[in-house]
This record gives C-alpha cells, structure tokens and sequence, in this order.
C-alpha cells in the first residue's frame, strides 16, 4: 500500500485516496485490491474516481473492473466499470503518459452520498478474460467531494 490520506480542510476537494500496487508479473484474476473508507457524515456529495497507472506494453485498449462495496451494516453493492484507455483504432493512450507509464482518473459515482456512518470496504477485480494480466502496474480509489469549498 502506498498509504491513505484523509484530509478534511475546506479547501482541499479530496477526501480519500489510496493506491495499491499491482503484482509485479501481473494481476491475477482472483485478486482483489482492497481499500478501507471511514465516512463520518452522510450529508455530504462526492465524486468516486478509479486512478490507473500501466505500462504502454499493456496489450488492451480497455480495462473491465468489478468493485464492491461492502457498506457498514454488511451489505454489499456490486459495480462493473469500463474504462476506455485507448484509442481502439490507432492505439494511442487517452491518459498523461511519462516515459513509459500512462495514468489515467476515471470517473466512476458522480455527486452521491453515503447512505450511512461508518467503515466501507472497496475491493477491486479485474475482469478481463485474462488470468494474469500483465502491464497494469497501480490502481488507486479517490473520492472527491463533490462541491468543495
């Protein structure tokens, strides 16, 4: 884990963000990436966003993610994401690239609340037809709020 920062100033958007690093020789289809979420209000709008961070040798124009979200009380929300990295016809990466890295912020809820006080548990899958796919290097939750001050 690269770490969590929770930060709570009234001029920061950012409430929450964490990333997680990838196996280096790849990401097996089993493993979940898993982050811990404590939400104190439920009377505040936020924007959840996916941060990817890969390689240019990633062989795939997109990326396929299954999240759930475990709420306090137990129960479980499921979600798929699409995320479109490239351009499918001409190959050319949509994210910031620095040398050899390419990241990416999808947007993934927009302008939602939770629905209660409490810890929430995100884990993150890959759902690619891929039982190890390789060249997806870190892969990060934020949560913004939505309309900072």
């Amino acid at each position: 884990m690269i770490g969590a920062f929770l930060m709570a100033g009234c001029h920061s958007q950012v409430f929450y963000t964490d990333e997680q690093r990838v196996d280096e020789d790849g990401w097996n289809l089993g493993e979940a990436l898993e982050f811990e979420v404590d939400v104190p209000d439920t009377t505040t709008y936020y924007n959840f966003l996916i941060d990817l961070r890969s390689t240019n040798s990633y062989e795939y124009s997109n990326l396929f993610l299954f999240i759930n979200t475990t709420f306090p009380d137990g129960s479980i929300a499921h979600d798929t994401l699409g995320c479109i990295l490239a351009d499918p016809r001409t190959g050319e990466w949509y994210g910031k690239q620095s040398g050899h890295y390419i990241s990416e912020r999808i947007p993934f809820h927009q302008n939602v609340r939770f629905a209660m006080p409490g810890r929430y548990h995100f884990e993150v899958r890959h759902g690619m037809r891929e039982d190890n796919l390789k060249g997806m290097k870190n892969v990060g939750l934020r949560i913004e709020y939505a309309n900072p001050r």
